[in-house]
């Protein structure tokens, strides 16, 4: 770990001297201002600019510290940001209410081990602020209060990440959406170098939408995900009204058309791949499947009998069924055999069953060990569930498959930039350039809006006929 400087660290400590800290909360605030100082070196942030607390508070995220321990790292940096505003106002020789420093009462260290860790259902504008100041500056009047309160940084976030989680899994959004929403919600609060929530403007959505387009150059689909996760951060975690948005420098689209395979290079793909990746490519192109639909497939969505194949809680949660590609029956089979073979070990092991969707596995206890349930494409290895200490199975993960074919594409010499999801749209090009409807594509393909299947008009070779003919001369020709 990188050591601090020991002029900074010799005024840190005087810092923690003067507030009369507890022992062993002064040790700990040390702790957490050499973790900050190692990390922002680590990862090449300013350790002197509040926008950096955001990215190391989450680095503790990830790293599993509790909320507590989150909260009390926070302020340690804060009060080195004291310091350094401190210093920087004597330099200038300004008097000292004229900075503003923003001092926070440290709680006991006692109260902050036994803090709850679960977050208050009272909504945002409801709660009591994070923390008090311990001092106020020299007769500031209602206004100048107001003013220092909205341009307050350096805020504690943690209240709004657990309530984001808590509204999107409430919803069953996918994990992806979490993960794509937390980002956002994350790169706006550095954006706003962690201005209190609570006072989030429509203005700072503006100018925060604005930088993506302008300085980060980010693509249109992107600048529209993150005004998708910001307005659900403002209807559901804040409880604001989040108005019309106007004035954002939109991001230009561009039209895209979807890379597209040819029926031989996607048998040489195949030729290059090998069990169980190989089925679950011609699944992805047979059936049309997107990669996470193809993994999530269990047992009982085969009907062999009528040839279907039952796709559950697809993208936006939407079940469909697709016809059953009759050349991989036999392989079919051959899979469905290995995960018999596999289901009766896993039994003899006594293992606790394979991951259940939702609260299935509360409704029906005995369901996870039932072969119906059981993964299509298991992943070899058992996960341990480390609050149950039981282990279970999960489905092949993603990035097998997707490692997997891009090998494939490599070794089989393709020159097109050709991943998973470009099987997907090699079937809907394929079924269109045999003359299928596009109403049909649509269904197969699980799209809510035809406009979303018209993409794939652009992919095959136009047949219709330039010279208009009155339909009584077609049986002349």
């Amino acid at each position: 770990m990188l050591s601090l400087p020991d002029t900074l660290s010799r005024q840190f400590n005087t810092l923690l001297d003067q507030k009369q800290y507890p022992e062993n909360l002064k040790h700990c605030y040390r702790k957490w201002f050499r973790f900050y100082w190692d990390f922002c070196h680590k990862y090449h942030h300013d350790p002197f600019h509040r926008s950096s607390l955001p990215f190391f508070l989450d680095k503790l995220d990830q790293k599993g510290q509790s909320v507590q321990q989150r909260e009390q790292a926070r302020q340690a940096i804060v009060l080195f940001y004291q310091l350094k505003e401190t210093a920087n106002a004597e330099d200038a020789e300004l008097p000292s209410h004229a900075v503003q420093i923003l001092p926070i009462q440290a709680p006991p260290i006692s109260e902050v081990s036994h803090q709850k860790s679960s977050p208050e259902p009272n909504p945002p504008h409801n709660r009591s602020p994070p923390y008090e100041h311990s001092r106020h500056y020299a007769a500031p009047d209602k206004t100048q209060q107001n003013t220092v309160a909205e341009n307050q940084t350096g805020c504690s976030w943690v209240f709004v990440f657990d309530e984001l989680t808590r509204e999107i899994q409430l919803r069953h959004y996918s994990p992806k959406t979490l993960k794509s929403y937390r980002g956002w919600a994350r790169r706006l609060q550095a954006f706003t170098q962690s201005k209190d929530y609570r006072n989030l403007t429509q203005q700072d959505v503006v100018a925060f939408l604005s930088d993506l387009a302008v300085d980060k150059k980010v693509s249109a689909s992107t600048q529209n995900q993150a005004f998708n996760a910001l307005l659900f951060l403002f209807q559901h975690v804040l409880n604001k009204d989040f108005g019309e948005i106007k004035g954002v420098a939109r991001a230009k689209r561009k039209p895209y058309i979807p890379v597209v395979l040819s029926r031989e290079e996607v048998e040489l793909i195949f030729d290059h791949l090998d069990d169980p990746v190989d089925l679950v490519a011609k699944l992805l192109y047979g059936c049309g499947l997107r990669l996470f639909e193809c993994l999530n497939l269990r047992v009982q969505c085969f009907n062999f009998d009528a040839g279907m194949l039952t796709v559950h809680d697809g993208k936006g949660q939407k079940d469909r069924t697709v016809p059953l590609p009759q050349t991989l029956i036999p392989a079919l089979n051959k899979q469905l055999r290995k995960i018999a073979d596999l289901h009766e070990a896993d039994l003899k092991a006594n293992f606790a069953g394979v991951f259940l969707p939702n609260q299935l596995s509360h409704k029906y206890k005995n369901a996870a060990k039932e072969f119906i349930w059981q993964w299509f494409f298991p992943q070899p290895s058992l996960t341990l569930v480390t609050e149950t200490e039981e282990y279970k199975r999960y489905h092949l993960h993603e990035s097998i498959v997707q490692k997997a074919i891009k090998r494939a594409v490599h070794d089989a010499k393709i020159t097109k930039r050709a991943t998973a999801h470009t099987f997907r749209h090699s079937f809907a090009s394929h079924l269109l350039e045999a003359n299928y409807d596009i109403r049909t594509i649509q269904e197969l393909l699980g799209h809510s809006d035809v406009r979303t299947t018209m993409i794939y008009t652009h992919t095959v070779q136009s047949r219709t006929l330039k010279q208009a003919k009155s339909p009584l001369d077609f049986d002349r020709e």
